[in-house]
């Protein structure tokens, strides 16, 4: 994990390195529309799978939220 960073900013960070919206980062991984930014916000978890999808689509090192799965 990114010292002091939580796994919804680290993806955020991804997300706008990118230049992507949530939209297209949802539809990238294969999740619904709504369920990324829910993530995203820190309002929902997401399970094992769709972090390795957003891993993934985001070129995030999987070190870094190693402590989700």
């Amino acid at each position: 994990m990114i010292k002091g960073k939580s796994a919804a900013q680290i993806f955020k960070d991804a997300r706008l390195k990118k230049g992507l919206t949530q939209v297209e980062v949802a539809k990238k991984a294969g999740l619904g529309d709504n369920t990324y930014p829910k993530i995203e916000r820190g309002i929902s978890k997401p399970s094992p799978e769709s972090i390795k999808k957003l891993v993934k689509v985001l070129d995030i090192d999987p070190s870094k939220i190693q402590f989700l799965l």
